[in-house]
């Protein structure tokens, strides 16, 4: 869910923890595939027929494919995490994550204007 999304629906520490809890459910996903690699390598029999090679390959590719994009999108989701955390700290108050957007605020592109809660300091997080 994009921030300028997500800070309206749930606020900003909600949507930090759903960032969060997303990108270790592709964690789970790539330990699962591999034990599902692993056990693909270990019924891959030589002496099988033609097709039983076949679906142990077409099993070995999938789970190798499907393993490498969880464990891309866990990275991504976990890094830009804690890249727009480390921006949602008040440099006024220094009060963590009380953020929400300010009014009429304008989606630049990459970064959004948001305004401290505690203080109403405004300043400007880049969500990349």
């Amino acid at each position: 869910m994009k921030l300028s999304e997500g800070i309206p629906k749930h606020g900003f520490r909600k949507w930090y923890e759903r960032e969060l809890l997303q990108s270790h459910a592709h964690l789970a996903l790539l330990f699962l595939c591999a034990v599902g690699l692993l056990a693909s390598f270990g019924v891959y029999n030589r002496s099988g027929s033609m097709a039983e090679r076949a679906m142990d390959v077409a099993a070995i590719l999938l789970f190798a494919a499907v393993g490498l994009w969880s464990l891309r999108r866990y990275l991504y989701l976990l890094m830009h995490a804690e890249q727009v955390a480390n921006q949602a700290v008040c440099s006024a108050c220094k009060a963590y994550g009380r953020i929400m957007l300010a009014e009429g605020h304008a989606n630049q592109g990459e970064s959004l204007i948001v305004r401290c809660q505690k203080c109403a300091h405004e300043w400007t997080i880049v969500d990349a």
